[in-house]
């Protein structure tokens, strides 16, 4: 990777991270607000705002996995693919378990 392409991807990823979080901020804090206005309500906002912040780092691994195909750095593609392939078995596995309680 070239030190251009370097920046890039760090840029890149930053923004995707800074975006993740930002979200799932304001919808953490709209159902939280919604909740202490009338209990019950805005658990769909906590639940969107976790998913969201979950996923932020998948985000960051699917863009890096992109990245390294690009620039045919196939080490780097082997080993990111791997991550993401654990984050989804994980995943997978977390909801298969949930459903089955």
């Amino acid at each position: 990777m070239s030190q251009a392409t370097d920046s890039t991807l760090e840029l890149l990823i930053g923004r995707v991270l800074r975006i993740g979080v930002t979200l799932s901020g304001i919808f953490l804090a709209a159902g939280l607000a919604a909740a202490l206005v009338h209990p019950g309500a805005g658990a769909v906002l906590l639940n969107i705002g976790i998913v969201v912040l979950i996923c932020t780092p998948a985000a960051r691994v699917v863009l890096s996995t992109i990245e390294y195909l690009i620039d045919r750095d196939w080490l780097f593609v082997g080993l990111t693919s791997i991550v993401l392939l654990e984050l989804i078995a994980g995943a997978v596995a977390a909801i298969v378990f949930h459903t089955r309680l």
